[in-house]
């Protein structure tokens, strides 16, 4: 397996270690077994790496795009060349099976570093003619980023946000998070390896404390957060204080709607994809499946039979299709929610136990019978629950749909076209799916609405989050005034 990061924290080119931090203990969610410990960054390693970001940005910014894009297409080479081990790790960190992170976390963050480095060249302004004069734009860099991460996707998520940050200039600073604080380091390292002067992308390891200072550091310019609602909203409103540029990637309640003409086979495995993928632990999870009333029935037959085929076992194992939740915490918080669920009065089809085995498996649950006003239908579980409520018509399928505060993601499964198209148009959701679910090419701008965050991560969206616009009037003329 791939050599674990030699210490807590890289700054400026290098490894460093600061003992003086608190003790984080990164535990092997498939064994409860502790496989590495890093330190909190101190005010120091903080500083460091701001500093270190703050001069290497300016020399970065001068730099040409072209030059720019050759080293993120360098370390997206790097990556692929490394894609198993990377993927060991990250299975490792996250518990996540290796079927999956092979082919879904080092490979999505080495199609991010070089989509960006492709397109850098061609981060130019405008030409605007105005009569004799004219105007002209200057796509500038903002300066140094904060990039705060979430537990799920630690490779992918600091590759979607390195690769437009650094793409037009930028200079950032990344805190994983305290859960899955390994593969970031990777990141940074290949990213080094490849040409990226020192500097440029910092990694400092830490909880709340350690992103707050992050956000509230004057040398910062834009903080982007993938994260949950509660932790957007202290994060977005300590970074408006500031008036710092902000992405919020937060979390969801997201709808998935299954009509009764749809494929019933394609839709149990959108159902899947949205609900089991990753244990469950997806912020654009459809778990709330609407099925259609004339299709309810089989849906639910067909899914618990489709759920036979979950392979739960060691991750490392290439054969294992369903892995441990991430941690002792957050199988915690999904017990509870099962709880609930069933004092609701929501009927548990199958799973949702507890394995008595070392480490934290929950076994993927179904349940029917939810309506709306059940806790599982509005709040987010994070974890492996499908939710089954049934509808009769369209029109009541979108109003319930959008009946919550968040607006991430949505889908919906029909044969017919015209309807699919006409209902995405009225479901209030940023990323939308249509006869599929959860996919997410670095070609297609990702994020949401409401409560679920503001700006988009990935595609040419991502750059007009990590730039600004200089406009610059030119007059050919005298210059005339009233005196």
């Amino acid at each position: 397996m791939q050599t674990q990061p030699t210490a807590s924290h890289f700054v400026d080119g290098e490894y460093i270690e600061d003992t003086a931090g608190e003790k984080i203990e990164v535990i092997y969610p498939a064994t409860g077994e502790v496989i590495a410990t890093v330190y909190a960054a101190t005010e120091a390693v903080i500083d460091r790496a701001l500093d270190s970001a703050v001069r290497a940005q300016a020399e970065w910014a001068k730099i040409s795009p072209r030059e720019r894009g050759r080293v993120l297409t360098r370390a997206s080479q790097i990556m692929r060349e490394r894609n198993r081990e990377l993927s060991e790790l990250e299975t490792m960190d996250t518990g996540k099976p290796l079927q999956e992170t092979l082919v879904a976390d080092a490979t999505s963050g080495a199609d991010a570093l070089e989509y960006f480095g492709g397109i850098a060249a061609g981060l130019t302004g405008e030409h605007i003619p105005l009569g004799e004069d004219w105007a002209y734009t200057i796509r500038e860099p903002l300066g140094v980023c904060a990039g705060i991460g979430a537990w799920n996707y630690p490779t992918q998520i600091a590759c979607w946000k390195a690769g437009p940050a650094l793409a037009c200039g930028n200079a950032m600073v990344f805190k994983p998070s305290e859960t899955t604080p390994l593969c970031t380091l990777k990141v940074a390292e290949i990213l080094v390896e490849a040409g990226l002067p020192a500097g440029l992308f910092n990694v400092v390891q830490g909880m709340g404390p350690v992103g707050a200072a992050l956000t509230t550091d004057p040398r910062v310019a834009k903080v982007s957060l993938t994260g949950s609602a509660p932790t957007g909203r202290k994060v977005y409103s300590s970074a408006a204080e500031h008036m710092k540029h902000v992405t919020m990637e937060l979390g969801g309640k997201s709808p998935m709607l299954v009509f009764d003409d749809a494929d019933l086979d394609d839709a149990v495995g959108g159902a899947i994809m949205g609900n089991f993928y990753s244990s469950g632990q997806i912020c654009t999870n459809g778990t709330r499946v609407f099925v259609q009333k004339g299709l309810r029935e089989a849906f639910v037959d067909r899914m618990a039979e489709r759920m036979k085929d979950a392979v739960i076992g060691d991750p490392l194992d290439e054969g294992t299709n369903f892995g441990p939740m991430v941690s002792a915490t957050q199988i915690g918080i999904v017990e509870r929610y099962l709880e609930i669920a069933e004092k609701e009065g929501a009927r548990r089809v199958v799973g949702g136990e507890r394995l008595d085995r070392p480490g934290y498996w929950l076994t993927p649950a179904l349940f029917d019978g939810v309506t709306d006003d059940m806790t599982m239908a509005r709040e987010e579980i994070f974890g492996p629950v499908l939710s089954v409520l049934e509808f009769e018509t369209e029109e009541e399928g979108i109003a319930r749909a959008n009946a919550t505060e968040f607006g991430l993601a949505a889908g919906v499964f029909t044969k017919d076209i015209s309807r699919a198209h006409r209902v995405i148009g009225q479901l209030r959701a940023g990323t939308c799916f249509i006869n599929s679910y959860n996919d997410a090419p670095v070609e297609m701008p990702f994020g949401g609405v409401k409560m679920s965050g503001v700006g988009r991560e990935n595609a040419k969206a991502a750059i007009e989050h990590y730039s600004q616009v200089k406009s610059v009037y030119v007059r050919m003329g005298r210059m005339e005034a009233p005196f």
